[in-house]
């Protein structure tokens, strides 16, 4: 509503209010709620660097986890924080672009969970906090100084999936005995993580007496001719490496391996749920969560160079007992003792 002012009153010598002295109180009286919200707090932003598709379920389920975290700590979306999404859609030269333009919009905290995203990001900027959720030792990796006083403005997590990955061709084996020949998808556009994993497979293989068929993988037109490859080697059943375009694809290569009878295992629950025969590795809703919560305390004042870097030691076993009865498999006793979720 418009509250019309009233006219101004005659002057004790007869003459009326200046026009000029008009506006100067009009305009004195409208300035201070701008003032007043020209001093309310700057809402903090936080710029998460994505490997993945956007649309990705694996991607949408570490999201959730993630403002999870930060709802713990106090920190709600579009009320207190600000969180700007950027996608690489599996394309790690995109990492460098990413993580410079979130410096240029000076975000308060940058997080990032790929060692590729880490290196891009720590290239980028030295003062910014960056909260990192990675696969490999971050100290023998060269990222911080140690894991109980970091230094510097990087601190998070780092996982055993690589370190576990011999456990999921042990694990294989045990459910399907009869396969002595074992195929390995890796991206060799990912080099880091695929040639980590393949060292992994290839000792457990030999202490296994099997037989390794390491397959480079790097586009989803490549499926099908994977697939077809390893069944012309007498691959018996398939590893799934962790690289993000496996991730990003699970119905392509879940149907694949329906389509011709491989048994395979996987590093994240998503690919189970989707109808995948077993996967093992980080519960990453926790880890997640927990990368949530740092990224708040840091909002709230710690530095990263105080927050020690968590190893995260949590892995779960999630079986699907209807794949498993589809491909004629007896899970051994075992295994579904040691299972923490199973897929009817």
């Amino acid at each position: 509503m418009i509250v019309e002012p009233e006219r101004p009153a005659p002057s004790a010598t007869g003459g009326t209010m200046r026009r000029r002295d008009f506006i100067a109180t009009i305009g004195g009286a409208a300035a201070w709620p701008l003032a007043a919200r020209a001093q309310q707090p700057r809402i903090p932003r936080v710029g998460y660097l994505l490997p993945g598709s956007l649309g990705a379920t694996w991607e949408a389920h570490r999201l959730a986890s993630f403002r999870q975290g930060l709802r713990d700590i106090g920190f709600v979306e579009g009320r207190n924080v600000l969180i700007d999404v950027a996608s690489a859609d599996g394309q790690y030269d995109r990492f460098p672009a990413m993580a410079a333009e979130f410096v240029r919009r000076a975000v308060d905290v940058m997080v990032v969970n790929t060692t590729v995203a880490l290196s891009a990001a720590k290239a980028a900027t030295g003062s910014i906090p960056i909260v990192f959720q990675i696969a490999s030792d971050p100290v023998e990796a060269g990222f911080v100084a140690a894991l109980n006083r970091p230094g510097g403005n990087l601190t998070g997590f780092y996982n055993l999936n690589i370190a576990v990955t011999a456990k999921r061709l042990e694990l294989l084996h045990e459910a399907v005995p009869a396969a002595t020949s074992i195929a390995y998808f890796g991206n060799p556009s990912n080099p880091i993580l695929t040639q980590a994993e393949k060292n992994e497979l290839q000792i457990a293989a030999r202490i296994l007496g099997l037989r390794l068929i390491a397959l480079d993988v790097g586009k989803t037109q490549e499926f099908e001719g994977a697939f077809a490859m390893l069944v012309r080697e007498g691959a018996g059943a398939l590893v799934i490496g962790g690289d993000v375009l496996y991730k990003d694809h699970p119905d392509e290569l879940i149907g694949l391996a329906a389509r011709h009878a491989v048994p395979a295992i996987y590093d994240t629950r998503e690919f189970t749920a989707a109808g995948g025969l077993m996967s093992y590795g980080t519960d990453n809703p926790d880890v997640f969560r927990q990368t949530g919560i740092y990224a708040g305390r840091i909002l709230k004042g710690d530095k990263p160079a105080d927050l020690p870097v968590q190893q995260v030691t949590k892995m779960e076993l999630v079986i699907n007992m209807k794949t498993a009865n589809a491909l004629g498999i007896t899970f051994p006793l075992p295994i579904l003792g040691r299972a923490d979720a199973a897929v009817e």
